[in-house]
């Protein structure tokens, strides 16, 4: 059975959002049924996985939040993370978190890589019996 994969990316800043977009799918197995779910910001990324646990097998969340002068980045950051492992430990399905968090965006471009991080990450769960 070919493995249906999510994967939803927050393109508030979408010149990383492709970066890591194109580093996730690289390390997909060809063999998998990949959609893609975009969303305006990070926040909207658990919700949206919500609405669609019963039909795909794995999530990759996916985005960028950059630290700013006010405490949002700090709620954003930690809301996101703490929603998403409960929709993995809730659904028993792995969710990939993509999602980087970052002071600046010299630090947000060289953390592409962690797209396929994520990748990586759902298909090592998958695999295991």
């Amino acid at each position: 059975m070919k493995k249906k994969i999510l994967i939803v990316i927050a393109d508030y800043y979408k010149d990383i959002s492709i970066g890591l977009l194109r580093s996730a799918q690289k390390n997909l197995p060809k063999n998998f049924v990949v959609k893609i779910i975009k969303v305006p910001g990070v926040f909207e990324i658990p919700v949206t996985i919500s609405k669609n646990l019963k039909s795909y097998h794995a999530f990759i969340a996916l985005g960028c939040v950059i630290k700013g002068q006010t405490p949002h980045f700090d709620f954003i950051s930690q809301t996101s993370t703490n929603a998403i492992m409960k929709l993995s430990l809730i659904s028993k399905k792995p969710v990939g978190n993509g999602i980087i968090t970052c002071l600046n965006v010299q630090q947000a471009k060289a953390r592409k890589k962690k797209g396929a991080e994520a990748a990586s990450a759902i298909v090592s769960v998958l695999s295991q019996k």
